[in-house]
């Protein structure tokens, strides 16, 4: 009799690694490991290797960093979606791209189940499944976590440690690390504690602001329609473009958020990120827009912005909703090209000059300079239509006295 395949979101980590044995253990199944290189892999053998160790049949590794930077973030930066007006969605993005490459794989393989590591009170269940269900409705789906016994990260690792399974988080360090180009999410042992500030150990890419440069690093970031394509004049392809933000941006303290957040299923959480890179391009697209846009498009984009961000924070990437929001989105950054210059200072990344060829800035008409054109008696006739509604409501109530 063939055996049931199970394709398995495969990041190497304590939860996926140990849900290899468990899923044979339990499932009688043979696993097919996926694992997705987003910039996170520094070691993609080991990876292969320790994923055949522990007991998949196969593995795949491929490379989905431009994809990922260009179809996803890139997308969602266009957007200026950060959700709850803060975070920039490093997970979030990620897990649609690997669930859909996963489908893809599991239609191919003949397999009958997806399987993921994710805990059942946290976000990526969802995004994950909701994938799943639109892209293959007919396929099984597995989640581990919500069927094991563990009750914590310790007694995780001490199933490891008995199928001989290394894993990079210990009793001592128990941090959960969810990488990709677009920043870091940072989860777990005394994070836990709101109360606690979080201590350098638990930062991965940016030095504290306070041992960060004493000088002021500045760089210019061109736009062409919305998509971050040169650093300082020199043109740069997607990944080389994040690497290297990351890198200067980190090095100057920048992008560490410590959040409070809402998570789906409705727990607050505490949640601590690093997005150096993502932060800049950030500040400088909505600086660029600030410049280009029209104020009435400009005001309507940041409503769309939040519920763009909530759509993909809730797994809803291949919704209708988030389709018909991408055209919107798409049609504004036509006029989304030009250079912002930033000043990079201990933590900040201060937008400190702005231009393009399609600005709707006029100096002539706002300056107090002799330069003005602004025909000052205008105003009253705009001011007059404009306060009419309220003057008619002021006389009504005063002849009501």
């Amino acid at each position: 009799m063939t055996k049931e395949k199970i394709v398995l979101a495969y990041s190497g980590g304590l939860d996926t690694s140990i849900a290899i044995p468990w899923l044979r253990e339990n499932y009688d199944a043979e696993i097919i490991a996926y694992t997705a290189d987003l910039g996170q892999i520094k070691d993609g053998r080991g990876i292969h290797n320790k994923a055949l160790a522990t007991g998949a049949k196969k593995i795949y590794l491929e490379d989905l960093r431009e994809k990922f930077l260009k179809d996803f973030a890139f997308k969602s930066l266009a957007a200026n979606a950060l959700y709850e007006g803060k975070y920039p969605l490093i997970s979030a993005l990620s897990r649609p791209l690997i669930a859909q490459r996963m489908v893809e794989i599991a239609k191919k393989e003949g397999a009958t189940a997806l399987a993921h590591g994710c805990t059942g009170k946290g976000n990526d269940q969802v995004r994950f499944e909701l994938t799943f269900k639109a892209l293959a409705p007919e396929l099984k789906i597995i989640a581990p976590a919500r069927e094991w016994k563990f009750k914590s990260r310790n007694e995780e690792i001490v199933y490891s440690r008995k199928k001989k399974i290394p894993v990079s988080a210990t009793k001592k360090s128990p941090y959960s690390i969810d990488k990709n180009l677009w920043g870091i999410a940072i989860e777990c042992g005394v994070l836990e504690d709101p109360w606690k500030e979080p201590p350098e150990d638990a930062y991965q890419i940016t030095v504290s602001p306070k041992k960060a440069s004493d000088r002021e690093k500045y760089l210019e970031i061109e736009f062409r329609k919305g998509v971050p394509v040169k650093i300082s004049g020199k043109e740069e392809q997607p990944v080389a473009l994040l690497e290297k933000l990351n890198k200067i941006g980190g090095e100057n303290g920048i992008g560490r958020l410590d959040i409070m957040e809402n998570r789906l299923v409705g727990i607050k959480s505490r949640e601590v990120y690093e997005a150096p890179g993502a932060t800049i391009l950030y500040n400088a697209h909505d600086a660029l827009e600030g410049l280009v846009l029209d104020k009435e498009t400009f005001h309507y984009k940041r409503l769309v912005a939040e519920r763009y961000s909530q759509l993909i924070y809730n797994g809803l990437w291949f919704s209708p909703e988030r389709k018909a929001l991408e055209r919107f989105v798409d049609e504004t950054q036509k006029r989304v090209s030009g250079t912002l210059r930033l000043k990079l200072y201990k933590g900040n990344a201060i937008v400190v000059g702005r231009k393009s060829p399609l600005s709707l800035y006029q100096e002539n008409l706002a300056t107090y300079s002799e330069k003005d054109i602004f025909d000052q008696k205008s105003a009253q006739g705009f001011i007059d239509l404009y306060g009419l509604p309220m003057k008619i409501e002021g006389e009504m109530r005063r002849k009501k006295k």
